[in-house]
Order: C-alpha cells, then structure tokens, then sequence
C-alpha cells in the first residue's frame, strides 16, 4: 500500500506500507492491503505505519480525514508530527504546541491592536 499524509504546507509522509494503524472518530482502525475501500474522520491522536522492512513508525495527528482507496492510503490533516520513537514524539508534539500557542497569541495580540486603532480612528472621523 502507499500512504500519503497531507498537510496544508506539505506532504509529510509518501511511502509504500505494509499496515497502517489510526484512531478513527469510531475507534482504532488498521488497514491492511486487502482492506476494503474506506472513508473516516480522525480523531487526534496517533498513526501507526509498519514499512516494507517491517520497522514501526508513529506520526501524531491533529483532526482529519482518511481515505483507503484500492492500494492507496491517503490522510489529510492540519496538523502532524512524525516521530522515530514515541519518547522523542511526545517531545516534538509539546515542542511545536508550545511554538503554535505562541504563534496564537502573537496573532491575537496584533488583532487587538487594529481593532483598537480602527475604533479609535472611527472615533476621530466622527468629531
């Protein structure tokens, strides 16, 4: 099978795979070659991969979609991070959620300040 995991800005994972496992809106799912075409939404949490030379890989994945279609896997999601081991993958996970809250607050901040200068502005055009 071939698994491909999207992402908005990139393609993180484009590889042939011997079993893909997920946790699916229904529960925890596993895919095998001969699987039946099938559609699902994801829940957050983790993707299991076993490659060709039958080594293990996990990607923590944010909400999305997967969709098995004959020897195709396809996974879209807004948010993913590929980790060699679970250890160093929980540790990559707090490390780019710290770096997106910070990004979300910076946002936030910045908003805040136009909408105060767009009232402050409509306030002066009234006088």
């Amino acid at each position: 099978m071939r698994l491909r995991l999207i992402l908005p800005q990139e393609i993180l994972i484009d590889q042939q795979v011997r079993k893909v496992t997920v946790e699916a809106s229904e529960g925890y799912v596993t895919l095998l070659p001969r699987h039946i075409d099938y559609v699902t939404e994801l829940a957050p949490g983790l993707l299991a991969f076993v490659t060709p030379e039958d080594r293990e890989e996990f990607v923590a994945v944010d909400e999305g979609i997967l969709v098995k279609c004959e020897d195709e896997v396809l996974v879209a999601s807004r948010n993913a991070v590929r980790g060699p081991d679970l250890g160093k993958l929980r540790q990559a996970v707090t490390d780019q959620f710290s770096r997106l809250d910070e990004r979300e607050r910076m946002s936030r901040d910045a908003l805040a300040r136009l909408e105060a200068d767009f009232v402050r502005r409509f306030m002066e055009l009234g006088k």
